[in-house]
């Protein structure tokens, strides 16, 4: 397993890229590699951990042996719920714990390399800017944005029609902005960059072709789902890795 005895930040930006990348690999764990991920939580196995590396990767394993560990530890036995709970309610309990983690983790550090009261609050607020894996993983901040946002093509309401246009099947467009005359402003954009991607949690970007699930309703970069304008066309029904992989739970 990776750790952190070869770690040796010393300054707040160093320590974001720490947090970005374990959260980037815990954030694959719950979405894209779901299915692996649950495979791997076997009830019958010894308590076990998520644990989120520098390098984006991820890895569940048991706790570190030594007393008291290089790191603070994730929350021991998430594999012991997996079969107790649906999967979406167990998904969103470890992306909380996980959320969790990872702060204890970078305020180890901010601790650890003599952090002032200026640099532990530039810290979290760095780390804040980002959604939650929570929030990444069960969709509740798009599902904000979308409800807002989302509107028919035949309403005739004025304000909602303004809003970022959305397609059935899967399919998105970017928002346009047209003249004022016309009625769209560049507001719309800074609406809709509030949009996240349920793979990797990033915000929307104007240049970058987005899909959304006709399932869960989470909005992903196609590059991140491996989905091009093109085949978005030939889709009738899109669904994310982790609605694909869902299993039916009695």
């Amino acid at each position: 397993m990776e750790g952190g005895t070869q770690y040796n930040a010393r300054t707040v930006e160093e320590i974001f890229r720490d947090f970005k990348g374990r959260r980037a690999g815990m954030i694959k764990a719950l979405t894209t590699d779901v299915d692996d991920f649950y495979q791997q939580c076997d009830p019958e196995k010894e308590n076990l951990c998520l644990y989120g590396f520098p390098s984006e990767q991820w890895e569940v394993n048991l706790p570190a042996e030594e007393v008291p560990p290089e790191l603070p530890e994730p929350a021991l036995g998430i594999n012991f719920a997996r079969d107790g709970m649906q999967e979406k309610d167990w998904l969103a309990l470890v992306a909380v714990h996980s959320d969790a983690w990872l702060l204890s983790v970078s305020f180890y550090f901010g601790a650890r390399f003599g952090f002032d009261k200026a640099d532990r609050k530039r810290l979290f607020n760095m780390m804040n800017e980002l959604p939650t894996i929570y929030e990444v993983v069960t969709g509740v901040s798009k599902r904000q944005v979308k409800d807002k946002s989302t509107v028919s093509n035949h309403s005739s309401n004025k304000s909602k029609s303004n809003s970022k246009a959305f397609i059935s099947q899967g399919k998105y467009s970017k928002p346009q902005v047209k003249d004022e005359d016309d009625g769209f402003d560049e507001e719309e954009d800074d609406e809709h960059g509030d949009t996240l991607c349920g793979a990797c949690g990033d915000n929307y970007a104007s240049d970058e072709f987005w899909i959304c699930c006709d399932i869960c309703e989470r909005w992903f970069h196609g590059k991140c789902v491996k989905i091009t304008p093109a085949r978005a066309e030939h889709i009738k029904q899109y669904k994310c890795p982790s609605c694909n992989n869902k299993r039916i739970r009695p």
